[in-house]
């Protein structure tokens, strides 16, 4: 599975962004999809995760009523709307797929992830 995020870019604070994953294969439906992401200097952070059918999604407690998780399988897409953006938010963010079949909700792990993104940057201006 190959995957690229897109829509990131400069965002003023309290703004928002939708981003897209597109994943190649015929299996996309059989992943669990997360989003993370990395800002300078720090590690990596889980932000939200949504199971292979996107009928249950997890979210970090630091995005919660701000994020949302969805996917379209016919279309072979993750998508993470976040709002009210604020500069501690610049990162770049990454997708990543989990085999379904051997992670576990809330697929919050690093390492149940088999595939990654490239990411895209999100800046948050103040």
């Amino acid at each position: 599975v190959q995957l690229v995020e897109s829509g990131g870019g400069l965002v003023q604070a309290g703004g928002s962004l939708r981003l897209s994953c597109a994943a190649s294969g015929r299996t996309f439906s059989s992943y669990a999809m997360g989003w993370f992401r990395q800002a300078p200097g720090k590690e990596r952070e889980v932000v939200a995760a949504i199971s292979w059918s996107g009928g249950s999604t997890y979210y970090a407690d630091s995005v919660k009523g701000r994020f949302t998780i969805s996917r379209d399988n016919a279309k072979n897409t993750v998508y993470p709307q976040m709002n009210s953006l604020q500069p501690q938010h610049t990162a770049v963010y990454y997708c990543a797929a989990a085999g379904a079949s051997v992670a576990d909700p809330p697929y919050f792990h690093s390492y149940e992830y088999d595939y990654w993104g490239q990411g895209t940057p999100v800046t948050v201006s103040s």
